[in-house]
């Protein structure tokens, strides 16, 4: 797509930077900027950071409750905690859902510092002078990159943040992602009224491309990936190429962290500026109201949340995937799950690990807890398994074929017997107009899961067991993929077998298949 440069002029963000209150903190966190996780991230003991150990391991512990698939702290640039919860693996991208906006906005101020937007007041139709864009009134043409920034873009538009997203889910469906979010009619004036919204961030997706001619996964490669050395990430796309603006992306927790790490330096990495500094500040004093009702305190600003009472700005995914800024505390927390969490106690937790600006005396009461801990959420435990029958070695190898139903499930093929239990899985597309989606992978049938190779839809992890002499249960997981455990029972009846299974709806279905063999 054709290169859109646009003249530089002043931004002016005003903000108040967050600050140290005390000296101590401010020396320490003088003395980690010297410290730049481009290679690796430097790690430590809480203590040698002013961290209760034993209160690190309640916060692990709290994972448990949450569906965590990871937990990890950096305070003064050095990791003092770093837990993964099994089968899920430090080694596997983990889907960020919506914190994937806040990177999205990151790369709109690298454009930004880069020359190639003059500024967020910019209208946001000026980008798409080359459609035909139904609905256009006075609100519409408005709207600016600062309003979809915030939020506030007025576009009409079901997105609730506890309910279903029901806009979003026809933005995937529709052959045109902008043409669908540009089309809608508006529901109010610009910068009126806080309304979550997808759409807002896609649209800035399309506008980095048309800004650098890139998409945002190859413009991060190249600008915000590269120079935090991160090199491990998926990104979605929509029909026309254009990276996912509102989702989609996903990350090591790692690396999740060198993101927030990079908002706790003030925008710099190894010493030069990456992001403007104002940005930085526009974010960190969020000031649009998200009128919240579970948690009323919560403000908005440039793809990322804020409780400013408890001095933590956050980039924030479904489920909580949630990059945690704390610039005073001089701390970067990075969580992944499959369940939601409430804000204000991991703030409040988080917060109260901290006992001191310098280092503690060590804690070996501490340090063996919080070990003991990890060590139990990061070991997988064995399910029980039943004895392997007869028909075992009758239906391994046999392709089972399903006419449509509930389960998308197309075909299935199970080894059971061997050195190498596997299976080979076909699934319909929910686009009837692409092709089917094809996994294989291995089968633990000794309780504990195997993983497949990664795809892009994350790593399967797999396990089965025989219920009796003709009912066998599959459960698999997709790691880092924010999805439920998928379990499967399947009952054999000489050529054919019946599948039950939960749909997208979580509805109890079933379905029968054929061999073809």
């Amino acid at each position: 797509m054709q290169n859109q440069r646009f003249a530089v002029s002043g931004i002016f963000l005003g903000a108040i930077m967050l600050v140290s209150t005390c000296s101590a903190a401010a020396y320490a966190q003088g003395a980690a900027e010297s410290v730049w996780p481009t290679r690796q991230w430097p790690t430590s003991t809480p203590e040698e950071q002013g961290m209760d150990p034993a209160a690190l391991a309640k916060l692990v512990e709290f994972g448990t409750s949450r569906s965590f698939d990871s937990l990890l702290i950096v305070r003064h640039g050095k990791i003092v905690l770093d837990a993964y919860y099994a089968p899920y693996a430090a080694d596997i991208p983990h889907i960020t859902n919506s914190a994937t906006k806040a990177v999205i906005g990151t790369l709109m101020a690298i454009a930004s510092k880069d020359g190639l937007l003059d500024s967020t007041d910019r209208r946001m139709l000026d980008f798409f002078a080359d459609r035909s864009v139904a609905n256009v009134d006075e609100r519409k043409k408005a709207i600016t990159v600062q309003s979809l920034l915030d939020m506030t873009s007025g576009i009409d538009w079901e997105e609730s943040l506890s309910g279903r997203p029901v806009s979003m889910i026809a933005m995937e469906r529709s052959p045109d992602w902008i043409k669908f979010i540009l089309d809608r009619q508006m529901s109010s004036a610009p910068r009126d009224i806080f309304n979550y919204n997808s759409g807002n961030s896609h649209l800035l997706s399309a506008i980095i491309t048309k800004l650098t001619g890139l998409n945002a996964s190859d413009y991060a490669k190249a600008r915000l990936f590269g120079p935090l050395g991160i090199s491990t990430w998926n990104w979605r796309r929509d029909p026309q190429g254009i990276s996912t603006g509102g989702y989609g992306l996903a990350l090591l927790p790692r690396d999740m962290a060198k993101i927030g790490y990079l908002y706790l330096r003030h925008g710099e990495w190894e010493g030069k500026p990456l992001v403007p500094r104002g940005w930085v500040e526009r974010t960190s004093d969020a000031t649009v109201n998200m009128n919240s009702k579970r948690e009323p305190e919560l403000r908005y600003s440039n793809f990322f949340w804020a409780l400013p009472k408890k001095q933590v700005y956050m980039a924030v995914g479904y489920h909580c995937q949630v990059i945690m800024v704390f610039p005073k505390l001089d701390i970067v927390a990075v969580t992944t799950a499959r369940d939601f969490c409430p804000f204000s106690k991991m703030a409040d937790d988080i917060s109260g690990a901290v006992k001191s600006e310098t280092a503690l005396p060590p804690d070996p009461a501490g340090t063996n807890l919080l070990a003991g801990v990890i060590h139990e959420i990061s070991t997988e435990k064995p399910t029980e398994v039943g004895a392997t029958p007869e028909i075992a070695s009758f239906i391994s190898g046999k392709t089972y074929k399903f006419l449509g139903n509930a389960l998308n499930v197309r075909s299935l093929s199970l080894t059971l017997t061997g050195p190498n239990p596997h299976y080979e899985l076909e699934l319909n597309n929910r686009d009837p107009a692409r092709p089917s989606l094809k996994f294989t992978g291995p089968i633990g049938l000794d309780g504990l899961f195997r993983k497949s190779d990664p795809t892009a839809f994350g790593v399967a992890a797999t396990k089965g067991r025989w219920l009796d002499g003709q009912t066998f249960v599959i459960e698999r997981r997709m790691l880092g993929a924010d999805a439920p455990l998928q379990k499967w029972t399947l009952r054999f009846d000489g050529e054919t077998v019946n599948l039950r299974g939960n749909d997208r709806a979580g509805l109890e279905v079933s379905t029968v298949g054929e061999s073809g063999d």
